[in-house]
């Protein structure tokens, strides 16, 4: 069982940036894989990041943010720069026991989620 926190949100001008931090239970995160997802008011969920053997990106965030994570700290962070108004929806950290690469962006893979935290972009 692995319990996930996310924090970090808040209301931000376009062009600012933010970093997303999840904080993560257990003594077997570093084998999971960890993804950043997010959904946007009156959208679906949609893939955002996710890290396991390599790190992986949905296209309209990539060069401007990073997933990273500190297995020493049970943490994964997004680091979100030059952010727009498009990003605004609430985030949501989860973890993946098994997954491949070709699999980190689809959200059925993963076993646990976080309860999410709520990025705003204004213009």
């Amino acid at each position: 069982q692995v319990r996930l926190v996310e924090s970090g949100g808040a209301l931000v001008q376009a062009g600012g940036s933010l970093r997303l931090s999840c904080t993560g239970s257990g003594r077997t995160f570093s084998s999971y894989a960890m993804g950043w997802f997010r959904r946007a008011p009156g959208k679906e969920r949609e893939f955002v990041a996710a890290i396991g053997w390599s790190t992986v990106y949905t296209d309209s965030v990539k060069d401007r943010f990073t997933i990273s994570r500190d297995n020493a700290k049970n943490t994964v962070d997004l680091q979100m720069n030059s952010l727009k108004p498009e990003d605004t929806a609430v985030y949501y950290c989860a973890a993946a026991r098994q997954y491949a690469t070709r699999t980190l962006s689809t959200s059925a893979n993963y076993d646990y989620w976080g309860r999410g935290t709520q990025v705003t972009v204004s213009s």
